[in-house]
């Protein structure tokens, strides 16, 4: 409960002035209801009693019925403006928590990073975004805008009706309501996380069966695919009955609360009208407004079956935004900028065997180096390093006279682009796709991008710029897929491009081609590779081998 109170604050504290505005409106729409509720119990209890002593003619009706027409289009009026505003700042404040949480994330190590499963994650931040919202609407303005009226409505009750009448419903609507929502979502804890993940489950695994049904269908596992998520769905709709239940019960609890208070504002009332100290007109004040305090709670039971929901949302967003690898300051990279590494070192999780044996190497403004050596002897993780993705154990990496890490984030973005093995594409046009490196390039500089790396006439035969790819870039084979990559790394224009096999998947006459496209299109660009092929080797200017390392 402490992450998801911190994780509020930091949500109102951006959005201070509308959540106040919010929450006095929605203070608003809970006291004229009672206020409503209230004068019309006294307007028709006072008439009454006005007939039955025959001074009926002489009792004044248009002075509390305006009163009451105002209250409520003033209500409706009000709560209209509630919700507009509320809204209006929970969706923006969600918006800013998203940016920072993807921030937060991104200073992550990289291998973590690798680690993540882009369906679950995203299916993840999803679901806890949407809790959020929750927390925000459903949660914490009720319950402050219901307690606040409440107050209200006991210190009115006590001026206008009777101080014991007043003390039984406040006391009654603060406690009470308050009991049974702690012992309710102690109870509901459980489910409600049982809930929350196997809906998580649920989504991630239709949506991998969704992607991946070509391949189940080819392996024979599209049957125990469908049985999985299958599985889940009923777990979240095993876990959401029993939520339901508590939810039933929990309202049930509130209604003999609510019932019991207007009972007993109804036999104190009549007690003190017979003794004489109220009017039976002021006593229906105090039933009618124990009926009205009613709305003030009900947000409870709501609140309850999302309880869980909320808590788990906050204890994983909040380590998240609270991540902060602090970046470095320079911001004066000289245009063509060399790189050295020395004495590089790296032990993984900062301790253990080394990767490979401790490594010196400059590559200067315009050449080409390969990395070369058995599989699993630590070219990547040196391109990493390189990069300023992973934090070297020993020695350093210089790029244009200084450490890596001096430099500012958007520096090292700008001026270095890596392209792992993997492909990185995403659903949309190849223009879009090209210019998530350079978003205003020009249409000329795509196809020279795509003529570098031998990939512009295969474009132009699929209908051109405008063509569209499928989820992750479907539609394009993986030789074409990694060529494409490569043509995005050139449109960033990078002083340092660092390459990871950058042609497997290519014949040997297509590989020569794009690593002389590649020299051509950055003549001044440091070029770092890993290098497997014959091709990518012959196609530096010189190389080294890494060798694994024992100690």
């Amino acid at each position: 409960m402490k992450q998801l109170v911190m994780l509020v604050v930091m949500l109102v504290r951006g959005e201070r002035r509308a959540f106040l505005r919010g929450l006095a409106l929605a203070v608003t729409v809970l006291a004229m209801g009672v206020a409503l509720l209230g004068l019309s119990g006294w307007f028709i209890t006072a008439a009454a009693a006005a007939g039955m002593a025959g001074i009926g003619i002489l009792f004044n009706v248009f002075a509390p019925s305006a009163m009451v027409r105002l209250l409520a289009l003033g209500r409706t009026a009000a709560r209209y403006g509630e919700r507009l505003l509320t809204h209006d700042a929970t969706l923006r404040a969600l918006s800013h928590l998203r940016i920072r949480l993807l921030q937060g994330l991104l200073t992550r190590p990289y291998r973590t990073l690798e680690r993540l499963r882009a369906n679950t994650f995203l299916n993840r931040v999803t679901a806890d975004i949407d809790a959020l919202d929750g927390a925000l609407l459903r949660l914490v303005l009720p319950a402050l805008a219901g307690g606040a009226v409440i107050v209200t409505a006991s210190v009115a009750l006590w001026l206008l009706v009777y101080p014991s009448i007043a003390l039984i419903l406040g006391t009654g609507f603060l406690l009470l309501p308050t009991m049974v929502f702690l012992l309710g979502q102690r109870i509901a804890r459980r489910p409600a996380r049982q809930a929350e993940a196997a809906m998580q489950a649920s989504r991630s695994r239709l949506i991998d069966l969704i992607a991946g049904r070509d391949d189940l269908t080819v392996y024979g596992q599209l049957q125990a695919a469908e049985d999985h998520a299958r599985n889940a769905h009923l777990r979240h709709s095993t876990a959401r009955a029993r939520l339901d239940r508590i939810e039933r019960l929990t309202q049930a609890a509130l209604d003999l609360t609510g019932a019991g208070l207007t009972a007993a504002a109804l036999a104190v009332g009549a007690m003190l009208v017979q003794a004489g100290e109220i009017s039976a007109a002021r006593a229906a004040i105090g039933v009618f407004a124990a009926l009205a305090l009613g709305e003030a709670v009900a947000p409870v039971r709501r609140a309850l079956s999302e309880i869980g929901r909320m808590t788990q949302a906050a204890r994983r967003i909040l380590p998240s935004l609270a991540v902060a690898a602090p970046g470095g300051t320079r911001e004066d990279m000289p245009g063509t900028p060399s790189l050295a590494l020395r004495d590089l070192d790296y032990r993984p999780g900062g301790s253990g065997r080394r990767v490979f044996a401790p490594l010196s190497l400059t590559v200067a403004p315009g050449e080409i180096v390969a990395l070369t050596g058995p599989s699993g002897c630590g070219k990547s993780t040196v391109l990493l390093l390189a990069a300023g993705a992973l934090e070297p154990s020993g020695g350093t990496v210089d790029i244009g006279g200084a450490a890596v890490g001096a430099w500012s984030r958007e520096v090292l973005g700008a001026r270095i682009a890596l392209v792992p093995q993997r492909n990185a594409l995403i659903a949309g046009s190849i223009a879009e796709n090209l210019r998530l490196a350079a978003p205003g390039a020009a249409p000329r500089d795509l196809w020279q991008a795509l003529e570098a790396v031998q990939l512009a006439e295969t474009i132009r035969a699929r209908g051109g710029l405008d063509s569209r790819l499928g989820f992750r870039g479907a539609g394009l084979s993986g030789g074409e897929a990694r060529r494409l990559v490569l043509a995005r790394a050139i449109l960033k224009r990078p002083a340092v491009l660092l390459l990871d096999e950058p042609t497997e998947g290519l014949d040997e006459a297509t590989a020569q081609a794009v690593m002389a496209g590649l020299r051509r299109a950055l003549p001044e660009a440091v070029i770092l590779l890993a290098a497997h092929r014959r091709v990518e080797i012959a196609a530096a200017d010189r190389s080294m081998a890494l060798d694994r390392t024992e100690s």
